[in-house]
């Protein structure tokens, strides 16, 4: 039942929408803001709905009291009749969650209020697994408040208590074991064992006694009996990194466990159930890989019940200044250096560079930045060349002006404008031949003056 909270001073309204509404909604009426505060304070509104009519006597002090209701981050939706319309939609525009005549449509106002009740409890889910996400230890979480880590964050908390098969892919280096651990984390295995295993660190004559364990005189040179990872994991959790780079010998003998739910060492029939919740991760296009022959399709299946996509630091950009910054927290104490800030100037540069190493090289330039920082502050002259230096050209016809960063930020359009151009338009080639993201690409276009060739493909281009 969604508890509506209704300030009106229309004794008559209150019933009518009860009815109207029907079960699904409870509505409480105050005539006074007092009363709702009160509401609010005990939790026992969902959504609120702010009544504005012309006989109301003390219209002034309603409108006013409406911003602090805004506030309170109870969804907030204004019923008014056609001579206050002008004022209902200037609280929309600061924040209110909608609007809608008086007297509504029942089927309209219905409608909206479980829009408000559901926006707001998505709201609650993010910010709660935000919170958790933050309760993990200092580097091992996920940061980014984009909308691409949102998604991120809804589906993490939609798994972590699913004992499903769970796939994470992305480029090296945005975080995929991090994605795996806060699922781990936010679910009922969390006090349970997480253990992590890059399938491609481990050789292919090694890797089925390392994964499933052996016997004593399983093969030559065992000593003893050895506990493989899925008995380590136990309860808990089994991250198998780097998936793809398993060979089809091997694949066919985790197809097996994932089939059966049990495994045994080398060297023994007693069967073993597993336990464990297993999460894969890889860089490379495993449906690609496929339909090529190279990867079990049948294991594919198995593998990507639910996946998790990382992205790329240059496909959000706009959490780049607030991962910086928690790494500069981070590594000054640790390094014991008091760090300040970022310069403005070596910010700028942070935020259009292209980041092929994702958050993982990002941590680097950090890191290394602290060493070398003279003072309390990072400087353009502390950060790596290569990001001054992002595409070395011939810059023969450039005429810079202005200051260095201004020439640099000046120089790297002119290459994202030209290559377009060169192009035909098409942005996918463009960002190709000069070896960026197509995401970085789209940021340096957005900081040149508007043109027309940016806002369409040209016919007959590749789809971006």
């Amino acid at each position: 039942m969604i508890q509506i909270g209704l300030l009106s001073d229309d004794r008559a309204l209150q019933p009518l929408l009860s009815s109207a509404l029907g079960r699904e909604f409870r509505v409480l009426q105050e005539a006074n803001e007092d009363g709702i505060d009160e509401r609010l304070a005990a939790a026992e509104c969902d959504v609120l709905i702010l009544d504005l009519h012309a006989e109301n006597g003390s219209l002034k002090e309603r409108i006013a009291c409406s911003r602090r209701l805004i506030a309170s981050q109870v969804p907030l939706v204004v019923m008014a009749d056609d001579g206050y319309r002008s004022v209902a939609l200037e609280l929309v525009r600061v924040g209110a969650f909608g609007y809608c005549r008086r007297p509504p449509s029942i089927r309209e106002l219905k409608t909206m209020l479980c829009r408000a009740h559901e926006n707001s409890a998505l709201k609650r889910e993010i910010q709660t697994v935000q919170q958790r996400l933050e309760s993990v230890s200092s580097c091992d979480r996920l940061i980014g408040s984009s909308v691409r880590m949102q998604r991120v964050y809804q589906l993490v908390k939609r798994v972590a208590n699913i004992n499903a098969s769970v796939l994470v892919s992305g480029e090296s280096g945005t975080g995929k074991e991090l994605i795996a651990r806060a699922i781990h984390n936010l679910g009922s295995r969390a006090d349970k064992p997480f253990v992590a295993v890059s399938c491609s660190a481990i050789p292919e004559t090694l890797i089925e006694a390392e994964l499933f364990g052996h016997e004593k005189g399983a093969f030559t040179g065992t000593v003893g009996a050895r506990e493989g990872y899925f008995e380590q994991a136990q309860d808990g959790t089994l991250f198998l990194d780097e998936i793809g780079d398993l060979s089809p010998f091997t694949q066919v003998k985790l197809l097996r466990v994932l089939q059966e739910m049990e495994f045994n060492r080398l060297g023994s029939t007693r069967i073993i159930p597993l336990r464990a919740r297993l999460i894969f991760a890889t860089h490379q296009d495993l449906q690609k890989l496929a339909t090529e022959g190279k990867f079990r399709r049948d294991l594919y299946y198995r593998i990507n019940v639910m996946r998790i996509d990382a992205p790329a630091l240059a496909d959000r950009p706009e959490d780049i200044e607030q991962i910086a910054a928690h790494y500069l927290d981070h590594y000054s104490e640790m390094f014991q250096k008091p760090m300040d800030r970022i310069e403005p100037e070596a910010m700028s540069l942070l935020n259009t560079y292209s980041w092929p190493g994702n958050v993982r090289e990002l941590e680097n330039v950090i890191q290394r930045a602290i060493i070398l920082a003279p003072g309390r502050r990072i400087r353009m002259d502390d950060l790596p060349l290569v990001m001054h230096t992002d595409k070395v050209v011939d810059i023969s016809d450039y005429n810079p002006a202005g200051s260095f960063e201004r020439q640099l930020r000046d120089y790297k359009i002119k290459l994202a404008t030209d290559a377009v151009k060169e192009n035909n338009g098409n942005k996918t080639l463009a960002a190709r031949s000069l070896g960026i993201s197509r995401a970085y690409l789209h940021r340096l276009i957005r900081l040149s003056e508007p043109d027309p060739m940016f806002e369409t493909e040209s016919v007959g281009s590749a789809s971006a």
